[in-house]
C-alpha cells in the first residue's frame, strides 16, 4: 500500500510541474504551429481538467480593474497538501 502512495505522490508532483509550466508559458505570446504551442496545448490537456472545475467556484479576484485567477493557486496548494500526506504515509 506504501507504494501506491508513493506512485500518486510522483504523480501529483508531476502535475504540479506541468501546472507551473503552463502558469509560465501563458507570460509569452505562443504563435500557432510552433514547438512551444504544442507543449502548451498538452499542458493544458494534462491541467484544465483538474483547474476547469475549480475555476467555475472561484471567480477571478479583481485587482485594479484586472481579474487575477486565484483557482491555479488554490488546486496548486490542495494538491500540494495532498501529496505531502500521502508521502508521510508512504514513509
Amino acid at each position: 500500500m506504501h507504494g501506491i502512495a508513493l506512485a500518486i505522490y510522483w504523480v501529483l508532483q508531476i502535475w504540479v510541474l506541468c501546472a507551473i509550466a503552463r502558469a509560465i508559458l501563458s507570460w509569452f505570446p505562443i504563435s500557432y504551429g510552433s514547438p512551444m504551442h504544442r507543449v502548451n496545448t498538452v499542458l493544458v490537456a494534462v491541467t484544465e481538467p483538474v483547474i476547469a472545475p475549480v475555476r467555475r467556484l472561484i471567480h477571478p479576484v479583481p485587482i485594479g480593474g484586472v481579474g487575477i485567477d486565484i483557482s491555479f493557486m488554490v488546486v496548486v496548494f490542495v494538491v500540494q497538501i495532498i501529496a505531502i500526506q500521502l508521502r508521510n504515509y508512504a514513509f
